[in-house]
């Protein structure tokens, strides 16, 4: 075992105010949030991959605060108040991250979201329209604009796509690049002063005269005053009573498509698939209720029977009579539970978490991170 120089102990390995494990979204953010409260705090972050591994560069990049079918099931499930609460959070996310960053740094882009109502799923129009006029009554407070969303059936022949009944179209939706994203708040913190470690896993948390130690997989431990876990569906690991499971949510990308008729984000079935275009590309993700059990995993590889289903919505659906190659396929690990709200609390003494983001982690973690970092100031 090698030893540590004078130089490290007292720059990347000194004693920190703060130790956020997980450089994803909520971990940059949330550092983000402190070092503006407080610049003087000495933060640290811990990754124990090369890049986040989770879901924050392994997402689709939609900047989405949901669509029709999937906050009408939401209401249903969690009720009025939740849905809203869940629609604001990731609303007013949205905003910030358009706030902090130019578009061009996170190739942004206001191209408007639709959701696709097919003719097999024989939705009664009128039952459509109304929870139409009810999440629009609701929202509208929150997105300053009257209506949300609304039926545009005239662009289903535009877009090419086949058995499709209805198209909602919501305009305040766009979509962005994830690693740039990432990347981008990376610069932001290290600009700040946070310091990030990376290939760090933390092996066991100790505490001992109010001081936190965090035992590691490389050949020395950390010391820190408080303690913050951001590893989302991994969080379980480290607190195993918190209310989080892993969803793998796989994602597979076409070949250049000569012609392409669509752009913007797309939503089907509650959300359970989602695609978009990626310059001239089809970027499609989902069909995780085709196997639940299946899905429950941290395991990263694809699935074939997942992404042949991608494969026959893209085939039969989006681009019917179109031949396609696939280009790239990936997955990544959502952290989901009983209730979409994220889990932000104090856990222990002087140790705090934000996890469980329910696969909207772009649009959720800005405030996630502005709301601990008010909680870890009291």
């Amino acid at each position: 075992m090698h030893q540590i120089s004078i130089w490290e102990k007292e720059s990347f390995f000194k004693h920190h105010d703060i130790t956020i494990i997980g450089s994803g979204f909520v971990g940059l953010w949330s550092a983000y949030y402190l070092k503006r409260q407080n610049p003087k705090l000495k933060i640290l972050i811990v990754e124990r991959g090369i890049i986040p591994t989770g879901a924050s560069t392994r997402n689709a990049g939609f900047a989405c605060f949901g669509s029709v079918t999937e906050l009408i099931a939401d209401t249903l499930k969690f009720g009025e108040e939740k849905m809203l609460e869940i629609v604001e959070m990731r609303y007013k996310g949205l905003e910030k991250i358009k706030k902090t960053f130019r578009d061009k740094e996170i190739d942004f882009e206001n191209l408007g979201g639709f959701e696709l109502i097919t003719k097999s799923e024989q939705l009664d129009t009128n039952i459509l329209r109304s929870n139409i006029d009810f999440l629009n009554r609701k929202i509208k407070k929150i997105i300053k604009k009257p209506k949300a969303f609304k039926i545009h059936d005239a662009v289903i022949k535009k877009f090419g796509f086949t058995n499709i009944q209805h198209i909602i179209e919501n305009k305040s939706e766009g979509q962005l690049h994830s690693g740039k994203l990432c990347q981008a708040l990376l610069r932001l913190v290290y600009a700040m002063g946070v310091t990030v470690l990376n290939n760090i896993e933390i092996k066991k948390i100790g505490e001992a005269n109010g001081i936190i130690e965090l035992e590691t997989n490389q050949h020395f431990n950390l010391l820190s005053d408080q303690l913050l876990i951001c590893t989302n569906a991994f969080a379980k690991e480290l607190l195993p009573e918190l209310n989080v499971e892993p969803a793998r949510g796989q994602v597979l990308v076409t070949s250049p498509i000569s012609g392409l008729k669509f752009k913007g984000t797309f939503h089907y079935d509650e959300g359970f698939y989602y695609f978009r275009n990626l310059g001239n590309r089809i970027l499609l993700g989902g069909a995780r209720n085709k196997a639940f059990e299946q899905e429950h995993t941290y395991e990263l590889s694809t699935s074939e029977n997942i992404q042949t289903a991608l494969e026959v919505f893209l085939r039969e659906v989006i681009i019917p009579s179109t031949p396609f190659k696939i280009d790239h396929r990936w997955s990544g690990i959502m952290g989901l539970g009983n209730d979409k709200v994220p889990i932000v609390k104090k856990v222990a003494d002087n140790i705090f978490c934000a996890v469980r983001m329910g696969g909207m982690g772009v649009a959720l973690a800005p405030v996630v991170g502005e709301n601990i970092c008010a909680l870890m100031k009291k």
